[in-house]
């Protein structure tokens, strides 16, 4: 494990590239670990280790001088909250927000939706992205400036049960959600991963309530047959903020191609997450990683089967649940995501194509979905 950063981000080949990243837990990583995102993702791994939270949750890949050496200028950040069914024995104690019922959910969520707003206010370098304006501003810093200092968050709610009834999902628009994904596990609103199902009533007046307050919907984590009814019913901007086609990951976090075509028909895009067992289910944790070509693959199976460089994007989800030990090998912290630029450039894809994969194309959702 490296402890501190290296003398110099080994990015020169990043030119004017820079990344949305569809998926990271940092509120998550904040009330839980103690991992402040204004700090380094180095600050704390030795403390880490000492703890056992490197045991528990992987070694920290994000922090503010890691996202901006790496270009990072539009982050997804997620609500996340554990449901108390599928709490696993811990090896340390921590401060989880584990939930039981609908109440819990929907406080624990709040919880760190006020996080990012307090992030906000009290760290100029972190900004809410909630409407066009905001986008625009973070968007022409990281196309202008050669070394940009300030993060666009968008916060995406990963499982809605904290929402208590279809009606309340405008209060949380108000407060500054901007994405839902319906489930992690199956909720109240559709069946999950590992617990299929479809939409439940709740889940489709969640859809039409989420329609009126121009949310955009993350189909991640959403079974199957939830998946395909809500991508079809949806009046909204559709996404998969963080998931692998099925031939790298054959289970039901897994897209098939029939998931991958009817979200590319809908103009989705597709967040491939860089997580070793996601790219090779025999993956085992202790083995030597992957290299950073089966990124590059995932990305382009995305690609050739929907026909064009433009369905398909990032989406770490780095530090949820996994850490720099799980991650292909190069890549140490989010700092080093960038640099997917030149393995893509190496499998043939032009500038335009390679700047949509890096952050043009969630833009574009974004574009699409914001107010």
């Amino acid at each position: 494990m490296t402890l501190h950063p290296p003398e110099s981000n080994p990015t020169g080949n990043q030119g004017s590239f820079w990344l949305i990243d569809g998926h990271e837990d940092i509120a998550w990583n904040g009330l839980v670990y103690g991992r402040h995102p204004s700090t380094s993702a180095y600050s704390t791994r030795e403390a880490d280790l000492h703890s056992g939270v490197t045991s528990e949750t992987g070694i920290r890949t994000l922090g503010l001088p890691e996202w901006l050496s790496g270009r990072v200028g539009i982050v997804f950040s997620t609500i996340f909250i554990e449901p108390g069914n599928l709490a696993r024995p811990e090896p340390i104690p921590t401060q989880k927000r584990i939930y039981h019922n609908p109440e819990e959910a929907n406080r624990f969520g709040l919880e760190q939706l006020q996080y990012y707003r307090a992030l906000a206010e009290s760290d100029p370098h972190f900004r809410l992205i909630t409407d066009q304006a905001g986008l625009e501003a973070i968007s022409a810093i990281w196309d202008t400036q050669a070394n940009p200092d300030q993060i666009g968050l968008v916060i995406l709610m990963e499982g809605a049960d904290p929402i208590l009834r279809p009606e309340a999902i405008h209060e949380w628009a108000a407060g500054g959600l901007r994405i839902v994904g319906l489930a992690w596990s199956a909720t109240r609103y559709a069946g999950g991963t590992h617990m299929p199902g479809p939409l439940t009533g709740l889940g489709r007046s969640l859809l039409k309530e989420m329609a009126q307050s121009h949310l955009i919907l993350d189909l991640s984590h959403a079974a199957e047959e939830a998946y395909l009814e809500a991508v079809d019913r949806y009046e909204g901007v559709v996404i998969a903020s963080h998931s692998n086609p099925r031939r790298f990951l054959p289970t039901d976090r897994g897209l098939s191609d029939e998931m991958i075509l009817k979200l590319v028909a809908r103009d989705g895009v597709i967040g491939i997450v860089p997580f070793n067992h996601f790219l090779d289910p025999d993956w085992i944790k202790d083995d030597p990683p992957l290299r950073v070509e089966k990124v590059i693959e995932a990305i382009d199976t995305v690609a050739q089967l929907s026909g064009d460089a433009y369905h398909v994007a990032i989406g770490t989800d780095f530090d949820g649940g996994f850490g720099a030990e799980a991650i292909p090998a190069g890549m140490d912290s989010i700092a080093d995501v960038i640099n997917l630029s030149s393995g893509l450039a190496q499998k043939g894809y032009q500038r335009d194509e390679i700047q949509a994969i890096l952050h043009g194309n969630w833009l574009r959702v974004l574009r699409n979905g914001l107010p």
